[in-house]
């Protein structure tokens, strides 16, 4: 079934198998396991999960490259697109970045906001995995100088008193435990993970219950149809809880997301019915969710018009939505490419800077799969670049 992804070595078998039993012995005990509770467990159980374990994520010799593992060229225009802003806030302000992946972005983004003369009070990483924070605070330790990896320090929980400054989120949304829902007569059923006859898993379908069927109804009326027997695909539920929970305390500042996804009526397409669920293995990319629970990243793409409601029933302004790759443009591109083609050394530099473009900006590679929404609460978003502000592109939500 799987026959064109690599297989695992003897100790990630193992450590899958682990985490299969354990699955297995919930189910056992408590009966199907939603969708997202199934995600849950497989991405970010202490010590097991994706996300909780020890396996490299990023990059060449883990399963996917994000934005930032590029190089710096993202990380530089994220700076020149927040840093007015920040430098509006004041001394006061942090900068809060959830999953902090490798460290990289922390890393550019310091060196960044040093030379622009603009200092966040803290640098804030909110990254519930014991491992890459380890990996993140050894990463940085070697990095940075002494003065700025002293304004770095990881949260275990969104920050609880008020607080400034900007929070930055990439490819953070794709990866929240995602509900999975299909229709049957009508009626709208929520995708379940149980045991077949031999102890193997296998989804099945249950009644929604009100908060998934509400979900899923809201998205009908918005889009002005409904869909259809058989129809089968993902939405949040829970997001506008969680971004209470992540930015209920931000005060002053803005909140930046990057990530891949689409507007409502591009996500719930009619031909798109099998939703956009993906697992992610050393590269390849497949849609088997139940294939070797625990070595596997999974992910949805992001509905932005629901972060767009989220975002404001949690108090926000929407101050900027568009494509990353016109985000990039409106932050300045131009003039970081330029400025890191000075820096380079040799040819083979020359042409990584080139790749690093082409994957960020070209429509078939992270340059319209992936967007950038931007919102603002108690601070003058005219403050953005202006390149920025009339790329916008809110009128598409």
């Amino acid at each position: 079934m799987h026959t064109r992804l690599p297989e695992p070595n003897a100790d990630e078998r193992a450590h899958s198998d682990q985490l299969l039993l354990r699955l297995r012995e919930e189910i056992a005990a408590h009966g199907p396991m939603p969708f997202s509770q199934y995600m849950h467990r497989c991405l970010y159980t202490p010590g097991l999960g994706y996300y909780s374990a020890g396996k490299a994520k990023f990059g060449a010799a883990g399963d996917f490259v994000t934005a930032p593992e590029l190089g710096g060229l993202f990380a530089r225009c994220v700076v020149n697109a927040v840093q007015p802003l920040l430098a509006a806030l004041g001394d006061e302000a942090d900068f809060l970045e959830l999953g902090g992946g490798s460290g990289v972005f922390a890393e550019v983004a310091l060196k960044g906001l040093a030379a622009s003369g603009t200092m966040p009070r803290y640098y804030l990483i909110l990254e519930p995995s014991a491992d890459l924070r380890e990996r993140q605070r050894l990463h940085l330790a070697a990095s940075l100088p002494a003065e700025l990896n002293a304004r770095v320090q990881w949260l275990d929980g969104p920050p609880e008193a008020d607080w400034r400054g900007v929070l930055f989120a990439n490819e953070v949304i794709d990866a929240l435990p995602t509900t999975r829902f299909t229709v049957q007569g009508g009626e709208i059923y929520e995708e379940h993970i149980t045991l077949d006859g031999n102890g193997h898993l296998q989804r099945t379908d249950r009644p929604a219950d009100a908060l998934v069927s509400g979900a899923v109804r809201h998205v009908e009326r918005d889009l002005g149809t409904t869909f259809a027997d058989g129809y089968r695909s993902e939405l949040l539920p829970q997001l506008p809880y969680w971004i209470q929970a992540i930015a209920g305390s931000l005060t002053a500042g803005v909140m930046l997301f990057i990530d891949y996804g689409y507007v409502r009526r591009e996500f719930y397409l009619p031909e798109r019915d099998d939703g956009t669920l993906m697992a992610h293995y050393r590269h390849r990319a497949h849609n088997d969710p139940l294939h070797l629970p625990g070595l596997n990243d999974l992910t949805a793409s992001v509905d932005f018009t629901a972060l767009a409601e989220a975002g404001k029933s949690a108090g926000f302004d929407l101050a900027v939505y568009l494509p990353q790759a016109q985000f990039l443009i409106g932050a300045g591109l131009q003039d970081v490419f330029q400025s890191m083609q000075a820096e380079v050394m040799d040819e083979h530099g020359g042409y990584q800077l080139a790749q690093q473009v082409k994957r960020l900006m070209l429509p078939d590679q992270m340059g319209e799969r992936f967007q950038a929404m931007l919102f603002a609460r108690g601070i003058d978003a005219l403050s953005l670049p202006d390149d920025l502000l009339t790329a916008d592109q809110r009128g598409r939500l």
